[in-house]
C-alpha cells in the first residue's frame, strides 16, 4: 500500500471543497473516531413524546399542589414557563407515568431533567449529557 493515495478531495466547478473521500483501508482505521465525532455532533433522533401517558398523569393528578409546567435546565440555564406550549420547545418529554415521574431532555445541552412528583412536593434531579 506504500505510495497509494488514501485521501481524495472532492471539489465543485469553482474549486470549492465539497467533501473528502477516504480509501477503504484508511476508513477502517478512521471509522471509530469518525463515528464518535458524529455521535457528538448529531443529536440522536428523539422518540415521539409520550403525550398520552402525560395526559393520564394529569387526569389522575390529585396531589396537594397544582401541576407546574415550567422546566429549567440546571446545567445550561435554558427554561420555559410551559414546555407544552413554548414554540421553541426547549424540552422534549421522554417519560411520563402515573407514579409521578416526568423526564425531559434539554434541546440545548441534552441534559436529562427528572421531575419526581410526590403527594406533597416535587423533587428535581438532573444528569448532564456526557456525549
Amino acid at each position: 500500500m506504500a505510495g497509494e493515495q488514501h485521501i481524495f478531495y472532492l471539489r465543485d466547478a469553482q474549486d470549492n471543497l465539497c467533501g473528502v473521500q477516504l480509501s477503504a483501508a484508511l476508513w477502517e482505521h478512521a471509522r471509530p473516531a469518525v463515528e464518535k465525532a458524529l455521535a457528538r455532533l448529531l443529536p440522536p433522533e428523539e422518540a415521539a413524546e409520550p403525550l398520552e401517558d402525560f395526559r393520564q398523569f394529569l387526569e389522575y393528578w390529585d396531589f396537594k399542589y397544582p401541576y407546574d409546567p415550567a422546566v429549567k435546565c440546571p446545567h445550561c440555564g435554558a427554561e420555559t414557563s410551559d414546555w407544552r406550549t413554548d414554540p421553541a420547545h426547549p424540552f422534549h418529554l421522554t417519560t411520563a407515568n402515573l407514579g409521578g415521574l416526568l423526564v425531559f431532555r434539554c434541546a440545548h445541552c441534552r441534559t436529562t431533567i427528572r421531575q419526581k412528583h410526590f403527594r406533597d412536593h416535587r423533587a428535581l434531579e438532573h444528569t448532564v449529557y456526557e456525549g
